[in-house]
């Protein structure tokens, strides 16, 4: 692990996998997760040939809570971590509510990326013509109402949801994923150290995503983007990612049919390489 200081004075937690001196690819985590989240078989990252960089969001880990964050915020965040390594022009992906920030670095921070991608991410909570809790499953229902009478009624809220079998809450088909010995071993390690600090980093994460604008309008993104969505997803349901792909010009939409939420971890290794080809676009180098 390293740290970057942000320009406010916060500390952000890094962390690097895969080759030093390879292809770097930002990833921001899903939530409640940390740094430690990524494809459970870092085989990939050498076989590739990249150097993926995680951080911690705030209040995540070991990064400095930032109360009253919003989702266009994390750009900013990125962009520190990018000066701090040096990096030029890089692909970034995110993961379920990871993927409204790597969207947004891409709308705020555009001649610093080369493509982004989401899979299994929400869209904004005042998506127009969207009915944003249709098909979703009932605790993710409760999250986002709780999350939209403000950040007591959240707090209330994710208590009792962090007492529970996480897995327990997700439908059998996303269990039988996360049972597979080499995604719990990470996924256990990722959420112990994102509430190892406690609840402030998942309740700002929540507000941000599902409580408040993001902050930035996803039709400002003009990089390449492909945006990757199981059709059986009920913890964020796959119209989400028909309205940003209906507002995003520069997007690809890829509906997988016989996929869940968890099933970004098979979609993974096709993401990658498909954001390693960036170089090859038009006008970039």
């Amino acid at each position: 692990m390293q740290t970057v200081i942000t320009e406010d004075g916060r500390t952000l937690a890094v962390e690097e996998w895969g080759v030093p001196d390879g292809r770097p690819v930002l990833y921001a985590h899903g939530s409640p997760m940390s740094r430690l989240a990524r494809y459970p078989d870092d085989r990939l990252f050498t076989e590739l040939g990249v150097r993926l960089i995680t951080y911690d969001r705030p209040g995540f880990g070991h990064s400095t809570p930032h109360p009253g964050r919003r989702v266009v915020d994390g750009a900013d965040d990125i962009a520190a971590i990018a000066d701090a390594l040096d990096l030029g022009r890089f692909p970034v992906f995110g993961v379920s509510g990871g993927g409204p920030h790597a969207l947004a670095f891409a709308a705020r921070h555009p001649a610093r990326i080369t493509r982004v991608a989401t899979l299994a991410s929400p869209a904004p909570c005042d998506a127009e013509g969207l009915d944003w809790t249709a098909g979703m499953m009932d605790g993710n229902r409760g999250s986002a109402a709780a999350a939209r009478q403000g950040r007591a009624q959240l707090a209330e809220y994710l208590a009792t949801v962090e007492s529970e079998d996480l897995a327990k809450l997700l439908p059998p088909a996303e269990r039988a994923v996360l049972t597979r010995p080499e995604v719990q071993a990470m996924l256990s390690a990722a959420f112990a150290e994102a509430l190892r600090p406690g609840m402030d980093g998942w309740i700002d994460d929540e507000l941000a995503l599902f409580g408040t604008p993001w902050g930035f309008d996803p039709a400002a993104i003009t990089v390449p983007a492909t945006l990757w969505h199981g059709d059986l997803d009920t913890v964020i349901p796959v119209s989400h990612a028909i309205w940003l792909a209906g507002r995003i010009r520069s997007a690809t939409l890829v509906q997988a049919p016989e996929a869940g939420h968890v099933g970004h971890f098979e979609a993974t290794p096709a993401i990658l390489r498909w954001l390693l080809e960036g170089d090859q676009d038009p006008g970039r180098g």
